[in-house]
């Protein structure tokens, strides 16, 4: 019979799955449902099989990317009677090796009718969050020590802001703005003030004071100086008025009014600099790509709030392909059959893409010994690979974004 208090009940108030309709592949492609149909109707549902996970090319010509989104992985495949063999957390990979094999960053080996329903969340789970990883770590290569903050979130699903402040976090930035992602990551939110305090108070001059009079004193006093007046005007107001409390001006200055941001940038620092404020520190936002940020931070910003560049990053479009059956070699056309390793010179970032059972050779570059990057994530359906916190995995990243190239 048709209720309308089991209607109300079921109906989700904001379109997003639940973690248990993920784990049971309510969130898969239904060919994939189909296909575990078929086979267990066949009697083939347990058939064994390694699939690999592999991409063909990189966004927008990157030379490499970040490898996010494997703690969730792991957590999606726990219970599930497979091995799961995976590049750690916030790797760097390349989509091919140094002789132009594409590499695997993950696999699973495992009855094919166990985790079929799987396949589609698990990619889902790496390719955004890989895809804003990577665009983090380049705009931090770029910024330098210079701080960088995650402000994207605005633009997305709610539903989805742990992710990508946590992918932010992991790919070097430094801080995110929103609630929900610093407790993801384990740290305290950051951001500044908006237009819309200013806009209600009347005046920016009682807002930067009412600013400085109830928040606590951890938080940088950072006034926004672009509400009504011309930048270096405001700024110099706010340096006036909190002196040696100032931390830093924000400019979020609009389109219509930029003209040439990097000059409006040096106009500030020259003016602030004049009147003895060299310790204020220039933030700017707005519409932030990695040439903007490459061009202000020589003009003489010193921190940054990146939102849509960064959540708005495109996916990095991994693949999963069997590449063995009973433990036989079978690949479709275009991809390379059988289980494979790969090897990287942690000195060179050299890579090679070898048979499993193969050892690996020395580094063809230093003569370095070359070590396996695929490592046990999941055995037998337990996590066996200890899941850093986010903090380590970040540092992981900036460790190895320091040693290559920007492209």
């Amino acid at each position: 019979m048709f209720s309308i208090k089991a209607m109300v009940e079921d109906m989700r108030l904001f379109h997003c799955a639940n973690d248990e309709e993920i784990k049971s592949g309510k969130t898969t492609d239904v060919y994939f449902v189909r296909t575990k149909q078929i086979l267990k109707a066949k009697g083939m549902d347990k058939i064994r099989v390694t699939a690999e996970v592999t991409v063909g090319s990189l966004p927008e010509n990157w030379r490499w990317g970040i490898l996010c989104g494997i703690e969730e992985v792991a957590r999606l495949f726990e219970g599930c009677p497979v091995n799961v063999y995976s590049m750690p957390e916030g790797t760097i990979f390349f989509s091919h090796d140094s002789a132009g094999f594409r590499e695997p960053i993950l696999f699973i080996d495992g009855p094919y009718g166990s985790f079929c329903l799987l396949e589609t969340p698990m990619l889902g789970l790496i390719c955004q969050a890989s895809g804003v990883a990577t665009r983090s770590a380049r705009i931090k290569k770029i910024a330098g020590d210079k701080i960088v903050l995650a402000f994207g979130i605005r633009r997305m699903h709610p539903a989805i802001a742990p992710m990508l402040d946590r992918a932010s976090y992991i790919g070097g930035l430094d801080g995110v703005s929103s609630l929900i992602g610093a407790e993801t990551i384990g740290t305290k939110p950051s951001g500044t003030m908006p237009h819309a305090l200013i806009i209600v108070m009347g005046d920016q001059r009682e807002a930067w004071k009412a600013f400085d009079e109830i928040m606590p004193p951890d938080v940088p006093r950072v006034c926004l100086v672009d509400t009504y007046l011309d930048e270096k005007v405001e700024a110099v107001m706010a340096a006036d008025l909190l002196k040696e409390k100032l931390t830093a001006v924000r400019l979020d200055t609009p389109p219509s009014r930029k003209g040439s941001f990097a000059e409006i940038v040096r106009e500030v620092r020259w003016e602030l600099d004049l009147r003895g404020y060299k310790h204020v520190k220039i933030f700017v936002s707005g519409g932030l790509t990695e040439e903007s940020v490459k061009e202000l931070s020589e003009a003489g910003a010193e921190a940054f709030g990146v939102g849509t560049y960064i959540s708005n990053a495109p996916t990095i479009d991994f693949a999963m392909d069997i590449v063995e059956v009973e433990g036989k070699y079978a690949a479709k056309r275009g991809k390379l059959s059988g289980k494979k390793q790969v090897w990287r010179c942690p000195s060179c970032f050299q890579d090679i893409v070898l048979p499993f059972s193969q050892q690996g050779p020395k580094c063809s570059k230093c003569g370095g010994e070359m070590v396996p990057m695929l490592k046990p994530l999941v055995k037998d359906g337990k996590i066996v690979a200890d899941l850093p916190k986010p903090s380590e995995i970040r540092k992981y990243v900036l460790d190895q974004i320091r040693s290559i190239p920007y492209m």
